[in-house]
Formats: structure tokens, C-alpha cells, sequence
């Protein structure tokens, strides 16, 4: 996935980098270097390092998942509405938390994703935020990369405009800026809704989070895209993600310097509904990334092979557009394709190994576990192992 500095657009989506009969040599977690067989054998640095044979499989880098709700609601147990999910989040301890989203943290990690995006954005307020945030803190580096983003849901229209305006008061006034001494996310984002009052407040809020340093996401999921998409462009945020609603004539504002767009082709897929369109996008020069979706309660989508494969099959990309979209695109809409996305030198050696011997059969395989390894910073986390009875004695419980 080697190539130009910022996200992929157009043709250049459809540009793996692929080396043939290639290897990469790795020290202190890092890529030193990438290139023909032959050519990284022969050098200096490489005498007396470790081999790993990978003969007839595919390397490539870790996926990198650019949309998930893994923190709320909160994985494990039944949470059949909203006001039960905030309960169980109130009840807990930021502990407890962790060490759910790690059960699924490393089910991600055994398929292939190294980096993950993840969301809170609970509605209980700022304790309860916080709590979220605390264990994200508590996972941030196990068993992959997380990168926590606050997301702002206003109350529902009904509840009236003078409620949103002082949830988005305490959002701009209180808890972006005690997110920003505390250091506990990357990202501020944004459910969008329609209306014109809503859209002040969006605003305030998105230029408030880029005044703390934060990135800025727009979450597009309903109604009123053209104007999502018009805000996003303008505040130039990092990424805008859903749009499976959008309409070819508002297309015009994700050409040329848009933000990244992350789509979630798992989302309609669960749903039965229409997939975003891919195609247009690309033709419009968009830059594509994808993500997961993964909610416990209604996208339990969290293998990113999975999501290549719908965004294959579903929204029409190639395997390399689809690849391109899950690794390097997906690390610049995270802000970290400075040391993700890709196997260059310099960056972290967070590689998978592949039980396929070309790359475009990951476009065509799905709900099915093609990791023979997965490398993160430079260590194997995961090793794919025999199916074998287990001696009862080697049974621990939990």
C-alpha cells in the first residue's frame, strides 16, 4: 500500500502496491525494510535475523477498522433498548468495561485488525462518558491500537430545541474541554440530524473540537447529507462516514479535497437496505475508507475480511479498492497513516499473513477466517493453531 502521502482517490484506490515473491525486514517493531526477496536477503542488516516463512500467502498490512460502537452499547449481556444499555453502563466499573471490549478486541486482532476506531457517545452524561472513556484508556494498546472518539447525539426532536442547545452547551462548554486536559480521546464527532438549529450547533461544536486539537468526524447516518456533507467539507474534517443515503447530485462535495469518506458496508447489509454508493464516489474522486459498524446490539459485524467482501460483492468495488479502503485510506481517516496502513519503512510492523495466495480472494470470501498470522508492532499476537482434542488437565476457568 506504499504510495503518495495523503488518502487515495479515483484510479489510485485501485493500486495495492503489490510486490511478488516479496519480504520485509523488521527491528524494534519496525518496518526497516520492504522489497524483492532477493534484494532484502542480501542485505547487511538482514544476516542473522529470524525468518518467518510465508511462502505462497499473502502479506499485506493490518486492517484498520475506521467505524465502530465497541464501547456503548456495552458489550455482553442483553441490552434491549438504550435505557437499559445506559444502565448497564452506570452499573459497571471502567475495570469491568475493559475487560469486555478486550473479549472483543482480540477476536478483532485473530481476524486481522490491528487499528480500531471506537466510539462512546452513551447519552448518560459526563460521568458516564468518562467511565467509557476510562476503559478505553485501560485497552488502548491490547491487544491492538484503539482510537477513542467522543461521539455528540443530541436528544430526539421531540424533546425540543431548548434541550439540544443545552446538551450542546455542556458538549462545547464542559466536556470537550475536560476530554482535551485529560487527554482521553482523538476525535470529536457528531451524529447528524436535520434542522436548521441543529446545524448552528453542530457547527459550534465541530469548530470548538478543532480549536481544543482534536480530529473531527461527521456521523451521516439520516437525513439532511447534502448539508453534512457541505459542513464537512468546508471545517475539513478527517472523515464522514455512513452516506448510504446520499444522492448522486450531492456528490459534488466529496470530489477533489474532501474529507475521507468511511463506509460501513455491513450497516445496510444487516439491514436489508441500499448499500452507499461506492462506484459514484470513486468516479467522483472520493477517497474511500471502510469500517465495521460493529455494534453488539444490531451490526454484530467486527471481522474486517467480512467487510471487504460486502464491499466487493454489495457497493461494486474491487479487491484492491476494497483493500486500499481498509488499510491506508482507513489510517489517514484516523489521522495515524504516518505509522499505519501501510508496509513502508519507518512505520509499525503491524502486518497480517493471509491463507491465500492472491490478494482478490479476500473479495470473495465471507464469514470465513483467512488470518494465518497477525503481527502487531513487530510481535505476533495471534497464530492460527490445529483443530485437537484439549487434555482436560490444560483446561483453566476463567
Amino acid at each position: 500500500m506504499r504510495g503518495p502521502r495523503e488518502a487515495r482517490r479515483g484510479s489510485f484506490l485501485n493500486e495495492p502496491g503489490l510486490i511478488a515473491d516479496g519480504s520485509v525486514l523488521i527491528r524494534d517493531g519496525l518496518v526497516q525494510e520492504v522489497g524483492p526477496t532477493r534484494r532484502v536477503e542480501n542485505l547487511k542488516a538482514a544476516r542473522g535475523a529470524v525468518e518467518i516463512n510465508a511462502a505462497g500467502r499473502v502479506v499485506m498490512p493490518g486492517l484498520v477498522d475506521g467505524h465502530t460502537h465497541l464501547a456503548f452499547p456495552p458489550p455482553g449481556g442483553a441490552h434491549t433498548d438504550a435505557a437499559s444499555a445506559l444502565n448497564a453502563v452506570k452499573t459497571t466499573t471502567a475495570r469491568s468495561a475493559a475487560i469486555r471490549m478486550r473479549h472483543y478486541l482480540g477476536a478483532m486482532a485473530r481476524h486481522g485488525t490491528t487499528t480500531v476506531e471506537v466510539k462512546t457517545g452513551c447519552g448518560g452524561g459526563q460521568s458516564a462518558e468518562l467511565k467509557l472513556l476510562r476503559a478505553l484508556s485501560l485497552v488502548r494498546h491490547d491487544p491492538v491500537d484503539v482510537v477513542p472518539t467522543f461521539l455528540l447525539c443530541l436528544p430526539a426532536l421531540a424533546e425540543g430545541t431548548a434541550r439540544a442547545e443545552a446538551v450542546g452547551a455542556w458538549a462545547c462548554g464542559d466536556l470537550l474541554p475536560l476530554l482535551h486536559r485529560r487527554r482521553l480521546v482523538r476525535f470529536a464527532d457528531v451524529e447528524w440530524s436535520p434542522g436548521e438549529s441543529r446545524q448552528r450547533l453542530f457547527r459550534r461544536y465541530l469548530e470548538t473540537a478543532t480549536q481544543l486539537g482534536f480530529g473531527c468526524r461527521v456521523h451521516a447516518e439520516g437525513g439532511g447529507l447534502p448539508e453534512a456533507a457541505a459542513l464537512a467539507c468546508e471545517l475539513r474534517v478527517a472523515s464522514i462516514d455512513h452516506l448510504e443515503n446520499i444522492a448522486a447530485g450531492e456528490l459534488r462535495w466529496m470530489a477533489g479535497s474532501g474529507p475521507v469518506i468511511t463506509l460501513l458496508p455491513g450497516a445496510p447489509f444487516q439491514r436489508g437496505a441500499r448499500p452507499a454508493p461506492a462506484r459514484a464516489l470513486i468516479e467522483a474522486g472520493a477517497a474511500l475508507a471502510l469500517g465495521s459498524n460493529f455494534n453488539r446490539s444490531d451490526s454484530p459485524i467486527l471481522n474486517m475480511q467480512t467487510v471487504v467482501s460486502l464491499a466487493c460483492r454489495e457497493m461494486g468495488m474491487t479487491p484492491a479498492e476494497a483493500l486500499v479502503a481498509a488499510t491506508i485510506n482507513g489510517a489517514h481517516a484516523l489521522g495515524c497513516a504516518a505509522t499505519a496502513g501501510s508496509i513502508e519503512h519507518g512505520k509499525r510492523a503491524d502486518l497480517i499473513v493471509f491463507n491465500a495466495s492472491d490478494y482478490r480472494e479476500l473479495g470473495c470470501h465471507s464469514g470465513m477466517n483467512l488470518v494465518h498470522l497477525t503481527m502487531k508492532r513487530g510481535e505476533f499476537i495471534y497464530q492460527e493453531g490445529d483443530v485437537a482434542p484439549l487434555p482436560a488437565q490444560d483446561l483453566r476457568l476463567a
